[in-house]
């Protein structure tokens, strides 16, 4: 469990914000790979400090669920943007969907000093060193780890990356490799499920030949709907896919 504090704050694209955070506690952040999850632990209104669990293994859940209404902060899971370990930075980006979502309202009224938790956690971007391309796709919730992933990569990666965004003012340049074709997909309709439109774009889509490595996270029907097809539509092998619902539409988060 690491405490850190918000150095900077930036309207990234229309509705992406980045908070990058920082401080000593930082310099135990064990980098683990490109997409590796963080639990965020963000006080309440009306706390006078963040208080979080004290256990750094499978113990912290049920050790929140017992705290208090009173002291017990919000936690929600995010992809790392970026980490510095020189500067003992790290950069969190978040959809900014309006103050009635804690983590969004939380980004949007952040100031340099305000307190965070952060309970680094694993990856799942692990692709065979023997497929011959890569898929890459996501919808809003899903693009700083697609963006980790393709910014980090090696020159040599081949890889066709879709990235579902609320708006057309959300696309932006991305430093790929050569070898990356980056789709952008603003949604058109603001009341569409998100995912849904990256899924009947990638199901319609001409794939290159090959064995792909295939890596699709979002709401919950972007990763389940789009594995199916990969598999019964396109022959792609189960185990080849890494699929990630962060989230369900209509259901909020644990806490």
């Amino acid at each position: 469990m690491l405490r850190a504090r918000v150095v900077r704050t930036e309207r990234t694209t229309a509705n992406f914000i980045t908070v990058t955070v920082g401080g000593p506690d930082l310099a135990r952040f064990e980098f683990l790979g490109l997409d590796q999850c963080v639990r965020v632990f963000l006080a309440r209104p009306g706390q006078d400090r963040l208080t979080m669990p004290e256990s750094a293994d499978e113990r912290w859940y049920p050790e929140y669920r017992e705290m208090p209404d009173e002291v017990r902060p919000y936690v929600r899971n995010y992809t790392m943007r970026r980490f510095d370990p020189d500067a003992l930075e790290l950069d969190i980006e978040f959809v900014a969907h309006g103050d009635e979502s804690p983590a969004s309202g939380w980004a949007l009224s952040a100031r340099p000093g305000d307190e965070v938790g952060l309970f680094p956690e694993g990856i799942y971007y692990l692709p065979p060193a023997d497929t011959d391309w890569q898929l890459l796709v996501g919808d809003e919730s899903a693009v700083p780890a697609l963006l980790s992933i393709v910014e980090g990569a090696s020159e040599d990666l081949r890889a066709q990356v879709y990235l579902e965004v609320p708006s057309q003012q959300d696309v932006r340049t991305v430093n790929a490799p050569p070898g990356v074709r980056v789709h952008w997909l603003p949604r058109q309709d603001p009341h569409a499920t998100p995912g849904r439109l990256a899924l009947e774009t990638v199901r319609s889509a001409t794939l290159p030949k090959g064995r792909p490595y295939c890596w699709v996270a979002g709401e919950n029907g972007l990763p389940t709907g789009l594995r199916r097809a990969l598999v019964r539509e396109h022959g792609v092998p189960k185990s080849d896919i890494t699929f990630l619902g962060y989230w369900r539409q209509g259901v909020a988060a644990i806490a």
